[in-house]
């Protein structure tokens, strides 16, 4: 089981990856950007990739909406090879209020849209001459929608690896369908292992059903907040903010995939509160409505047997990675907590 860390993409990220040379000594596998309407995830990637040696680097998540596919599978190539071949493309949809509201880009067919992109891509990193013809995008661009002057071209540089990893960022049943069918990682958000089976169980095995062989075993991301000790319970309780966020605030009545969640794990009344405080403006009220066990399940914050526990059962979940936030008040208890999951989690 690997561990990974999620880099937070509001404020400290150069004093971050000033550390991070001792997050890999402590045993850090993996380390994701985001990229939401913050700066932008490339730039700060190749910025870790020029002080890191060992530690793999991933996007987390890279929208399909605001570059094109081939620019996406450019800058997989280039940080691939800034990297000397630890980079991995984590791939999502996003939400229409991001990508409309910010990007000012038409919100519609996520599903096709990756599948479609995914391809493009590995198309590019095979150094193929580039001709798609597909529903949602066509290379060259068609006479009649252009100048007529587009030429079927193929990637100048000769990437490290002919194909990148890709991890899809998905929850709804469709996109994790096709996350386990066609990509080589799937991220989940508020992943509870007791409840993965019912709640994804038939995407995954009808994605699994339609897998290449050739792109080996899924790799399953679940990230948790990690605090280890008789008396860190306490600590539960920064969540609460960011789940209220995503399940309150993180799109409109209807198009909330977060709340959806919520309501599939069997929170349907909290879910609805929450997401009506939220919208009111009504965060703290919102934030005391997220249920104690949710927080609890999708976390690794206890006792020391609590945690081993919580990692026994993400991995009989199906659980590979393991993408943790430590909690710990210094620098040094941090990297004491990396430690410690690593030794727990191998």
């Amino acid at each position: 089981m690997r561990i990974g860390m999620a880099l937070n993409y509001s404020g400290g990220f150069k004093e971050t990856v000033a550390e991070l040379a001792d997050y890999e000594r402590a045993g850090l596998d993996i380390v994701f950007v985001a990229e939401a309407y913050s700066f932008d995830a490339v730039s700060q990637l190749g910025y870790i990739a020029a002080r890191t040696e060992r530690l793999e680097i991933a996007s987390g998540i890279l929208p399909i909406y605001s570059r094109t596919p081939t620019l996406l599978a450019m800058t997989a190539a280039g940080l691939d090879y800034v990297s000397d071949g630890r980079f991995t493309l984590g791939l999502g949809a996003s939400g229409p209020q991001v990508i409309e509201g910010f990007h000012g880009v038409p919100y519609t067919a996520p599903l096709g849209r990756t599948r479609e992109i995914i391809e493009i891509c590995r198309q590019v990193w095979r150094r193929e001459r580039l001709q798609y013809d597909g529903r949602h995008y066509t290379l060259p661009l068609p006479p009649d929608q252009g100048t007529g002057l587009g030429k079927a071209l193929k990637l100048i540089n000769h990437p490290v690896r002919p194909r990148v990893p890709v991890v899809i960022a998905a929850i709804g049943p469709k996109n994790v369908e096709l996350a386990a069918e066609v990509a080589e990682g799937w991220q989940p958000i508020f992943y509870v292992p007791e409840k993965a089976a019912d709640v994804w169980g038939r995407s995954l095995a009808a994605g699994r059903a339609a897998r290449d062989p050739g792109l080996g075993e899924l790799d399953v991301i679940a990230q948790a907040s990690l605090a280890i000790g008789d008396d860190v319970a306490g600590l539960l309780e920064f969540g609460r903010p960011t789940a209220a966020l995503y399940i309150g605030g993180m799109g409109a009545k209807g198009r909330n995939f977060y709340n959806d969640l919520a309501r599939r794990y069997g929170y349907e009344k909290e879910a609805e509160q929450i997401q009506d405080l939220y919208l009111k403006g009504q965060k703290d009220e919102a934030a005391a409505l997220v249920p104690a066990e949710l927080l609890e399940k999708m976390s690794l914050v206890g006792s020391e047997g609590f945690v081993r526990d919580r990692v026994r059962a993400m991995r009989e979940s199906g659980v590979t990675t393991l993408n943790v936030t430590p909690l710990g008040r210094t620098h040094e208890e941090r990297i004491r907590l990396i430690e410690k999951i690593k030794e727990i989690a191998a």
